[in-house]
C-alpha cells in the first residue's frame, strides 16, 4: 500500500532534433597550379592556419621577383625626377629658365611617384599569389578526405573541393516543429521565451545514453518555413571528446516548468483495461478494496502523473494487485515492507483457518484464502489466530 501525496512534478518535454557542424569550410585552391604535396592526415584534427596542400610555385615567386625589379627600377626613376625637378626650381628662382621647364619637371616627380605606388601594388599581388599557392586551414576541426592526390592540377575557383573541415566543438542541435507546437512550447516556458534567455536541455542519444554535456535552447532567428509550416529551432551543445557527429538524431528533453501540487503514483499500480481505460485499486474506509478509473496526463519517470480519479491520502495497492478483488477486505501493508511481514504463521494460522468453517460465510471466504495462499506475501494474514485475516496488501 502507497499513501497518494502530492508533490511537485517537472514537466518535461522532448523534442526530436539531429546533430550538425558548427562550422563547415570547403577547401578550394584561389590560384591555379600543380599540386605538389598534401601536409595533412586525413581524418585528423586540424588548427587554424595550418598548411593543408603545397601547389607548385615556381611561376608565382618569378612574378614576384619581375614586380620587385620593377619596383626598384620605378624608385630609381623617381630618384632621378626629384633631382630634376628641385634643380629647375632653383633656376627658377634666378630666371635661368622658363616655369614652363620647371612645372614639367614638377609634374615628371609626381608621375614617377605614381609609378611608384603602382610598382609596390604589383610586388604585393605577387606576393599574394603566391601566398595562395600554400593552402591553409581557415577553421580549425577535423578534416575530410583528400579528393586530390600529389600531381593533380586544380584550377582557380573551381567547383569541386579539396577537402573539408567539419568544425565538431560545440555542436548544433537542429529541431524541427510545427509553428503550432512552437508557440505551445513559448507557452510553457513563459518568461524566459520573452525574454530570449535561453533553456538548458538533456540529449539522448541513439542508443539510449544521455549526453554528459547540456545543450543551451536558442530562440532568436526562428522563421517559419511557407512550404511545411515548420520551424527550426536551434540548440547548442558543448562536444570536447568528439562523441557527437553530425547527422546524428537525438531526442532534447526540456523542462519547461513544474506542476505544483501534482500527484504521482507507481506506474505498477496502475492496469488497463479491455478498453485500454487505466484502472487502479485503493483501500477505502472500510478497509475494503475499491477500483477508481483513473485520468492519466503522461509519464514522468516510472510513474504516472493523476489528473482524475484518485486525492491525496488515497491508500493505493501497489503489490499483490492479482489476489485482489474489488470489494475484498484487505489489511493495508506499507509498500517496500519484508515479505514476512504480511505471512500468516505457520502450520497454526493456516490449521486455524481451515478450521474456521462455523464462521459467517465473508469469514469463511477470507480464511479459505488465507490458508490457499500461505506462501504469498501480499495475500497473508499476519498472525495465527481464531479465524483467518483478510489478505495484506501493500
Amino acid at each position: 500500500m502507497l499513501r497518494v501525496t502530492a508533490q511537485d512534478a517537472p514537466l518535461m518535454v522532448e523534442l526530436p532534433g539531429r546533430l550538425s557542424a558548427s562550422q563547415v569550410a570547403e577547401i578550394r585552391p584561389q590560384v591555379t597550379g600543380l599540386v605538389r604535396a598534401r601536409l595533412f592526415t586525413e581524418g585528423s584534427v586540424v588548427r587554424a592556419g595550418q598548411p593543408l596542400y603545397q601547389l607548385d610555385a615556381a611561376s608565382f615567386e618569378a612574378e614576384r621577383a619581375r614586380s620587385a625589379a620593377a619596383l626598384q627600377k620605378a624608385e630609381a626613376l623617381l630618384a632621378a625626377a626629384r633631382v630634376k625637378a628641385a634643380r629647375d626650381a632653383d633656376l627658377l628662382r634666378v630666371d635661368a629658365v622658363s616655369r614652363q621647364v620647371a612645372d614639367d619637371s614638377a609634374a615628371a616627380q609626381r608621375q614617377a611617384e605614381a609609378d611608384v605606388a603602382v610598382a609596390r601594388a604589383a610586388l604585393d599581388a605577387a606576393q599574394v599569389q603566391l601566398a595562395r599557392a600554400r593552402i591553409t586551414a581557415p577553421i580549425g576541426g577535423r578534416i575530410e578526405v583528400s579528393s586530390v592526390g600529389t600531381g593533380a592540377l586544380v584550377t582557380a575557383n573551381q567547383a569541386a573541393a579539396l577537402t573539408s573541415i567539419v568544425q565538431l566543438d560545440p555542436m548544433h542541435v537542429d529541431i524541427v516543429q510545427s509553428s503550432s507546437e512552437i508557440l505551445a512550447l513559448r507557452r510553457q516556458l513563459g518568461a524566459d521565451a520573452e525574454a530570449g534567455r535561453s533553456r538548458e536541455l538533456q540529449l539522448r542519444l541513439e542508443d539510449g545514453s544521455l549526453h554528459p554535456y547540456p545543450a543551451r535552447l536558442q530562440f532568436s532567428g526562428v522563421t517559419v518555413d511557407r512550404g511545411t509550416g515548420a520551424v527550426t529551432l536551434r540548440a547548442v551543445v558543448p562536444n570536447p571528446q568528439g562523441t557527437l557527429l553530425p547527422g546524428m538524431v537525438v531526442q532534447a528533453r526540456l523542462q519547461a516548468g513544474v506542476d505544483r501540487g501534482a500527484l504521482l503514483v507507481p506506474q505498477q499500480g496502475v492496469s488497463r483495461g479491455p478498453t485500454g481505460e487505466a484502472t487502479a485499486l485503493v483501500v477505502g474506509a472500510d478497509g475494503k478494496a475499491e477500483r477508481r478509473r483513473l485520468e492519466l496526463a503522461r509519464a514522468v519517470g516510472n510513474q504516472w502523473l493523476v489528473t482524475r480519479g484518485l486525492q491525496e491520502g488515497d491508500r493505493l495497492i501497489v503489490e499483490g494487485l492479482q489476489r485482489v478483488r474489488p470489494g475484498q477486505a484487505v489489511r493495508p501493508v506499507p509498500a517496500g515492507s519484508p515479505p514476512g511481514a504480511g505471512r500468516a504463521a505457520s502450520g497454526a494460522g493456516a490449521g486455524a483457518g481451515a478450521g474456521a468453517g462455523a464462521g459467517a460465510g465473508a469469514g469463511a471466504g477470507a480464511a479459505s484464502a488465507g490458508a490457499g495462499s500461505g506462501a504469498a506475501p501480499a495475500a497473508s494474514a499476519a498472525s495465527a489466530g481464531p479465524a483467518a485475516q483478510p489478505p495484506a496488501s501493500r
